[in-house]
């Protein structure tokens, strides 16, 4: 069957759920198909848009839901792992507070801010002009937010390649050499936005590049894509490279930030986890990650007058 069209075995290992499960979504209207014969079909795009929707609809029922659930913090933007031993030191040095986080996209984060979806966006948005970091994004992004905007870590960026990069993947051209299967984030994400800045400045067309359609939402997803075979190389951070044993290619240093309105700063949860954030007992479980700089961890770097 065709790439863009998935039949119901097909979609369910996209979802990695039992085909059972697609059968019943489809009984109950959750997921979109069409039948044609007999049988049933999903458009890929019309699945990757469901699945982007369902996100977003998950934040609005998490946000309607918190005011029941204390101490609660919800988070969505960008993802990393070392966000994850953040939560953890979180909850074990407060556990009366914790973070329910979605993996969105850092555009996608800033909408959900904006919106009252979540307390918390995490973002590492490139203005190519500039050459900073998520602020330049905040008049657009966050009309109605008094935003303040908080350093988390630097990070490097680069291209991963499956071990002793066979292909020689060193830079953007080399992604529309024929027989280079490349493996691309969801638009809206910083390394979406990172690529095509850099595809354009190179005059490559993104339509020339084999799975400049595949998509996926995590760095992790990624690796693992080039891990299994799927694809030969993609975007994704040095510790994904290194946890996965892959090659890895620099790109970019670049920010990662948290961003939360004023009022929502001074609650005691996410001074909470500004304490975990410039603890030791973070630093100590993050010092040996080697491709993260937490130098500024910590630091305002930009409060909304």
């Amino acid at each position: 069957m065709s790439e863009e069209i998935m039949n119901t075995k097909e979609v369910a290992r996209y979802l990695d759920v039992h085909e059972k499960q697609v059968y019943a979504l489809i009984k109950t209207r959750r997921i979109p198909a069409t039948r044609v014969t007999g049988k049933w079909i999903f458009p890929k795009k019309v699945i990757d848009e469901w699945i982007e929707m369902n996100a977003k609809t998950g934040l609005e029922e998490a946000r309607q839901k918190s005011g029941r659930i204390t101490g609660a913090l919800l988070a969505s933007g960008s993802n990393d792992p070392v966000l994850d031993i953040l939560q953890t030191c979180l909850r074990k040095a407060h556990p009366e507070f914790f973070i329910f986080s979605a993996n969105t996209g850092s555009r996608e984060g800033l909408s959900a801010l904006e919106q009252g979806y979540t307390d918390i966006a995490w973002s590492h948005l490139l203005d190519p002009e500039s050459g900073e970091y998520n602020i330049p994004y905040l008049d657009k992004y966050l009309p109605h937010v008094k935003a303040v905007v908080v350093n988390l870590f630097f990070r490097e960026l680069g291209f991963v390649a499956a071990p002793g990069n066979p292909l020689h993947i060193g830079n953007f051209a080399d992604l529309r050499r024929e027989g280079v299967r490349f493996v691309n984030r969801q638009a809206g994400s910083g390394t979406r936005l990172l690529l095509d800045y850099h595809l354009g400045k190179a005059g490559i067309a993104a339509g020339g590049i084999a799975g400049y359609g595949e998509e996926v939402f995590t760095h992790i997803e990624v690796g693992l894509a080039i891990l299994s075979g799927v694809a030969d190389t993609g975007i994704a951070t040095a510790a994904i490279s290194s946890l996965l044993g892959l090659d890895f290619v620099p790109i970019t240093r670049e920010r990662f930030d948290m961003i939360l309105d004023q009022s929502v700063f001074f609650q005691k949860g996410i001074q909470a986890l500004m304490d975990v954030l410039t603890g030791e007992e973070f630093r100590k479980r993050v010092g040996n990650l080697g491709s993260y700089d937490f130098s500024n961890a910590g630091k305002i770097i930009y409060s909304k007058a």
